[in-house]
């Protein structure tokens, strides 16, 4: 029997906390406020970067949409060789691999940009890719250390560390130039990996002393053996529909950062910096501030509101939270316009995104197994969701070039694809009942303890 702690007992005003679980509950939280943290202070450097130098002569506007592009072909090799990683070792020597690779091209990118070679879009798309894996393959550990039940009450507030983080990284880039903000970021995830192998130890040992097999020695010892995760999404109806949500979701959000990233671009020229290193530290500056009002609100929201609202209202009611503000927020751009309420829409919706939608949608794969919440949610959380940006850039590319669109007509867009997200956030939550024993009171009629093929 485990012993209640101070921790505990500190935690219990977010959320309902048991004996023993406040100090690997912190730790969790503490890693992934360092992972967004470094994950922000390379954002708001790549906006720069980006924005600033284009390539083949597309504006960085446009040439940032079209990127994503090449993200999601990309991923048809690297999701693959991931499970395949996978298939051969234990998941802290999994996710310690992918932390030395992605720090080790950190240093690479802070030498090139240095040398003054063209580091832009490489940079743009390598993290496009990076960021995604390392935020899915820690809530596929999240996923792994807990139970259905813990995970609904112990989401919310792990990632209230990582809505922290992202207040804090977009700060920290005004500490240095863009070059060096790159080994800044290294140096933040090696605190990462520290606290991966901590937590990994703890957790080892709290589960022999209680006793259970869940977590204990033998399986984090195991490798995450199955089928490939193009495989199991393929297979399974219930990751079908979430597989097809975020390739909407994604759509009709990076339409939306398109939308943002012109008046950005605009509120620059205003400024009188309208190219070079002007123009990049002007635009950096600008998603400096508009990330940091994102992620108060999102750190806000997740301290306060997520946990109380996935306990009364449920995992499957509150995936149409965002669906629903996203068509509110379009709908006004579209009608209205204006750099104000662009920048004030996409706030709404970003805040709501990496708060409330980010908590439902990790504990969607609660109720799955080990093969699904480490493959079939690395090909979901990046290939599926680079899918969707893939189709905004083919709906940016179509609507300038041969309808001459601006910003009104692509908020319009996405009010239309919102209702496609809709749908399948219906079919989400139909399957979800049909697997989770209870939901924010909800009652389901029978348990299923993996995801099986439903075809």
């Amino acid at each position: 029997m485990l012993q209640e702690t101070r921790v505990d007992r500190l935690l219990r005003p977010f959320a309902k906390v048991s004996a023993g679980e406040g100090v690997i509950a912190v730790l969790m939280m503490l890693c992934v406020f360092l992972i967004l943290t470094s994950y922000y202070v390379m954002k708001t450097a790549r906006e720069g970067l980006i924005l600033s130098d284009g390539a083949f002569g597309l504006d960085g506007e446009e040439l940032k949409t079209y990127a994503t592009g090449v993200m999601a072909v990309l991923l048809l090799g690297v999701v693959p060789a991931y499970g395949a990683l996978a298939n051969r070792v234990r998941r802290i020597r999994l996710i310690n691999l992918c932390y030395a690779l992605v720090m080790a091209s950190l240093f690479g990118f802070f030498v090139a940009g240095t040398a003054g070679l063209p580091v832009g879009l490489p940079f743009f798309v390598w993290l496009g890719l990076v960021s995604i894996f390392l935020i899915s393959q820690f809530w596929s550990y999240a996923n792994d250390l807990y139970t259905e039940e813990q995970g609904k009450r112990l989401f919310a507030i792990i990632a209230i560390g990582g809505s922290a983080g992202a207040i804090v990284g977009p700060k920290l880039t005004k500490l240095a130039d863009t070059y060096a903000m790159m080994l800044v970021a290294a140096g933040i995830l090696v605190g990462s990996v520290v606290l991966f192998n901590l937590i990994e130890r703890l957790h080892v040992a709290q589960q022999k002393d209680k006793g259970s097999e869940h977590g204990s020695e033998s399986v984090a010892a195991e490798p995450i053996s199955g089928a490939g995760g193009f495989s199991l999404v393929l297979r399974d109806n219930y990751l079908l529909l979430i597989a097809g949500m975020l390739v909407i979701a994604n759509l009709v959000n990076t339409t939306g950062e398109y939308i943002l990233s012109t008046a950005a671009s605009d509120y620059a020229a205003q400024l009188g910096a309208t190219e070079g290193d002007a123009k990049r530290e002007a635009i950096k500056a600008f998603y400096a501030d508009f990330f940091f009002w994102v992620n108060l609100i999102g750190f806000l929201v997740q301290a306060f509101l997520v946990s109380r609202i996935i306990k009364y209202v449920g995992v499957r009611r509150s995936l149409f939270a965002l669906p629903l503000i996203a068509f509110l927020a379009y709908g006004m751009i579209g009608i209205v316009g204006g750099f104000a309420l662009i920048r004030l829409a996409k706030i709404g919706e970003n805040a709501t995104d990496y708060s409330l939608q980010n908590t439902v949608r990790q504990a969607l794969f609660l109720p799955t197994d080990r093969a699904t919440k480490y493959k079939a949610k690395a090909a979901i959380d990046t290939f599926f969701v680079r899918g969707g940006d893939m189709l905004a850039a083919l709906v940016i590319w179509a609507g300038l070039h041969l309808l001459g669109a601006g910003a009104r007509e692509f908020a319009f867009v996405n009010v239309v694809l919102v209702l496609g997200w809709v749908a399948f956030a219906i079919g989400i939550a139909r399957k979800h009942r049909e697997i989770s024993p209870d939901d924010g009171g909800e009652k389901a009629p029978a348990k299923r303890e993996t995801v099986e093929a439903s075809t």
